[in-house]
């Protein structure tokens, strides 16, 4: 009964089938493309998914105060939205054709990205009221706070790492706006423009 209840099972899980999902279309989109014999069209899902991207950075602006228009919350689910659907788009246009290194770290820092960005906004939440509820539930029941402490230990130690995820998303996107760029800029620069 433990595992069932855990913090892992009750909220991890989930988090990973979305991401698995992600992957999923991903493949399944790709195979469509293929199928019907149109992966040029793969080929160029690149630009909107980036564009898509880019102007899901319009929350960050507003939690940092740089534009005063809209709610938060409705940026960032405007945000979460603009991100998964421009990773889905990236991911369709990398499909298994990366031939060089550089679209292939490009694509690495933005898997990153997106794992660091929902675990951050999709979980850290969840663990922590998951986390009080359990420590409520334990208290209610009389239970001495050390015992509490040792029946939450492992549930603590995974809401303590997953706080850290700033740490990791915030340089994750400079380093995946950067190979980004640098990808587009090669493209453009080799391109065969005739």
């Amino acid at each position: 009964m433990q595992q069932k209840t855990s913090l892992l099972f009750r909220e991890v899980m989930p988090f990973l089938s979305m991401f698995v999902g992600l992957i999923i279309l991903t493949s399944i989109f790709d195979a469509l493309l293929h199928y019907f014999d149109l992966i040029w069209v793969g080929r160029f899902l690149g630009i909107p998914g980036s564009l898509l991207i880019l102007l899901s950075f319009i929350y960050s602006l507003r939690k940092r105060k740089v534009i005063q228009f809209s709610k938060p919350k409705t940026l960032l689910l405007v945000h979460k939205t603009l991100t998964l659907a421009g990773a889905l788009m990236i991911l369709v246009h990398a499909g298994i054709h990366v031939y060089t290194w550089l679209p292939w770290l490009a694509l690495l820092a933005m898997l990153i990205n997106v794992i660091s960005g929902l675990t951050g906004q999709f979980l850290l939440a969840r663990a922590r009221r998951f986390l009080d509820a359990k420590k409520e539930a334990y208290a209610e029941q009389g239970l001495a706070p050390e015992v509490v402490e040792k029946k939450l230990f492992r549930d603590a130690i995974t809401v303590e790492l997953m706080k850290k995820w700033r740490t990791i998303h915030i340089p994750i996107t400079l380093a995946f706006a950067v190979l980004a760029i640098t990808h587009i800029v090669s493209i453009l620069v080799f391109w065969e423009w005739k």
